[in-house]
């Protein structure tokens, strides 16, 4: 059931990449051809007038500027020309600001302003993106200047635009949403495998699955415009999201790697050192969430290496395990590698001077796709070998419990599982116990030797051997048990105890004379509540008496008759007589 599922998963799989393989000509967070880019930047501080500052054309700097986060508020300028499409709103990436002031600069020189707090910024539907609606744009705007107030990430210098509406309903938007539906469909899918795992076999590299799951789950919803789709949140709280849900993401990975290789398959420094790296990326993430502004002209940047340490181990521990033969790690290595190299895409760009960062969404959702494929065969994959290696070990354990129950030499069960399983033979109906013994036995042992002794014990067995309705038990030595049910256990019992001259007999040739065996049997009352030893010190007492009576017979007497300290008992050889034994040579 479990490789059927798989194969539609790896159906599915396909079909997904193929829809993004289609889709990749317009990406999910692909601006509108009539889109304007900044043509100059200016850095400034918060006390600067902004409207001399525009005017100070010495301060632009311009052409392909490198943006920095030095100053407390970033000046962007965008030139309106005569044949563009006037624009109605600024669109750019969410990170952590204070606030954005729009300014509408005409002809004239006249100013048009209208400022944001950070809070009061909308989502787009471009993924990733918030939007401001600028001022009043007509044909008599020449430039439309955009202030950043406390810009925490160079992106949100780097990727900003104007455009005059956000992405527009129609197959571009439903393309996108389906597509990005599709890998969150995809996503959800592992969650209910796992559920069918953990309640079967209670591993926790399930669980910690299950979590970088949902944290990949809630980065799309976050990342994407499905969120403003379906609740459509603030854009500075999709901001702190995205933060805390990436290193999420980086932790439960690093705690899935931990538990899903293979005891004694990495190196245990690795191992130990992958919780901590689940630690630090947390930690990294809720402070960088919750103090953006801290070191903001480098903060972005220090947080971006920081989980260089994580990639280093992360890729180490696989390696590691790969070389040492894990079969885990394999399906971890393909599964992992498109999100790693959109780590490393992430954080070259983001720590390198001279590049423009890169978050490479395109390729972590095909890193979402390949996570959910991969590991996901390999969580699978690892649930059967555990559940091979533990039928096994269950298997071998049951046999040993068996092998520990039974008398090795006539076979029967032992004294053990009588006293273990006692209640549930009594709730089996099993009321009825009888204790035998061998008539001189000793005798046997010391005129033809142990060697001969066992072969009547053996042959002692198999005269007794159980059935639906009776169980027999070797306690040592020449002494045996029946537990016997039904209306017919007496005689049961007695043809058992009869029998063994027979076999004795035919299996042990030239012991001289017949060996027989004396038999005490109680019957307790169905709703007895007397426990085996107490019941068995009945019989025995009722052996004692078959044996003073001559032996080589049975006495019998109700359980309930010794409750009452009465004790009547009954010889029964009379009523089963011996049969004839044919003497063998």
């Amino acid at each position: 059931m479990i490789w059927n599922f798989a194969q539609k998963f790896f159906v599915s799989a396909v079909l997904f990449f193929w829809t993004l393989a289609s889709a990749y000509a317009a990406p999910l967070d692909a601006t509108e051809p009539t889109s304007i880019r900044s043509s100059c930047w200016m850095p400034i501080s918060l006390s600067d007038d902004m409207a001399t500052a525009i005017r100070s054309s010495g301060r632009w700097t311009c052409g392909n500027p490198i943006y920095s986060l030095e100053g407390e508020r970033a000046l962007l300028r965008f030139e309106i020309g005569p044949d563009d499409t006037l624009p109605r709103y600024l669109f750019s990436r969410r990170s952590a600001l204070a606030a954005v002031h729009l300014l509408a600069v005409d002809r004239d020189g006249a100013i048009h302003q209208q400022s944001l707090s950070a809070g009061d910024l909308p989502s787009a539907l471009s993924g990733g993106y918030f939007k401001a609606p600028l001022p009043d744009v007509t044909r008599d705007t020449q430039q439309v200047v955009v202030a950043f107030d406390l810009p925490s990430h160079k992106m949100t210098l780097e990727r900003a635009y104007l455009a005059p509406s956000d992405i527009p309903p129609g197959p571009d938007l439903l393309r996108s949403l389906l597509l990005l539906a599709t890998l969150a469909g995809m996503l959800s899918m592992p969650l209910i495998f796992n559920v069918a795992f953990y309640r079967i076999l209670r591993e926790p590299f399930v669980l910690w699955h299950s979590l970088l799951t949902i944290a990949l789950l809630l980065t799309i919803l976050v990342s994407s415009g499905l969120a403003v789709v379906l609740f459509d949140p603030p854009a500075m709280t999709l901001s702190w999201m995205t933060t805390v849900i990436f290193g999420l993401t980086v932790a439960s990975g690093a705690m899935f790697t931990h538990s899903f290789i293979e005891p004694g398959l990495m190196h245990p420094l690795l191992r130990r050192a992958l919780p901590y790296c689940a630690v630090w990326a947390l930690f990294l993430s809720a402070f960088h969430a919750a103090f953006p502004f801290v070191g903001r002209s480098f903060q972005s940047t220090i947080y971006t290496a920081a989980f260089a340490p994580v990639i280093v181990v992360f890729l180490l521990s696989v390696s590691d395990a790969l070389r040492r033969g894990s079969r885990a790690a394999k399906f971890q290595a393909i599964g992992y590698m498109p999100i790693i190299m959109a780590g490393l895409v992430r954080l070259i760009s983001g720590i390198v001077p001279g590049l423009h960062s890169n978050d490479a969404m395109l390729l972590f959702y095909v890193g979402c796709a390949c996570e959910v494929l991969f590991t996901t065969l390999g969580v699978a994959d690892r649930f059967m070998a555990i559940k091979r290696q533990r039928d096994h070990a269950r298997f071998e354990a049951d046999m040993l419990e068996r092998l520990a129950e039974r008398d090795t030499l006539t076979g029967l069960l032992n004294r053990r599982a009588i006293e273990k399983n006692f209640e549930r033979f009594r709730a089996e109906g099993y009321h009825t116990l009888a204790v035998l013994d061998l008539d001189h036995f000793k005798s046997i042992n010391d005129v033809h030797g142990h060697v001969v002794g066992d072969a009547v014990l053996k042959a002692v067995g198999q005269a007794l051997q159980a059935d639906q309705q009776v169980q027999a038990f070797r306690l040592g030595g020449e002494e045996f048990v029946l537990l016997m049910r039904g209306k017919d256990a007496q005689a049961r019992a007695e043809r058992r105890r009869q029998a063994i001259s027979a076999i004795v007999a035919n299996q042990v040739p030239g012991l001289g004379s017949p060996v027989t065996a004396s038999m005490g049997m109680v019957r307790a009352r169905p709703d007895s509540v007397l426990e085996f030893t107490e019941l068995y010190d009945q019989a025995d007492k009722l052996l004692y008496n078959a044996k003073q009576a001559g032996r080589n017979r049975t006495t019998t007497a109700p359980a309930q008759a010794f409750e009452n300290d009465v004790y009547p008992s009954r010889d029964i050889a009379a009523q089963f007589p011996m049969p004839q034994v044919a003497a063998r040579n």
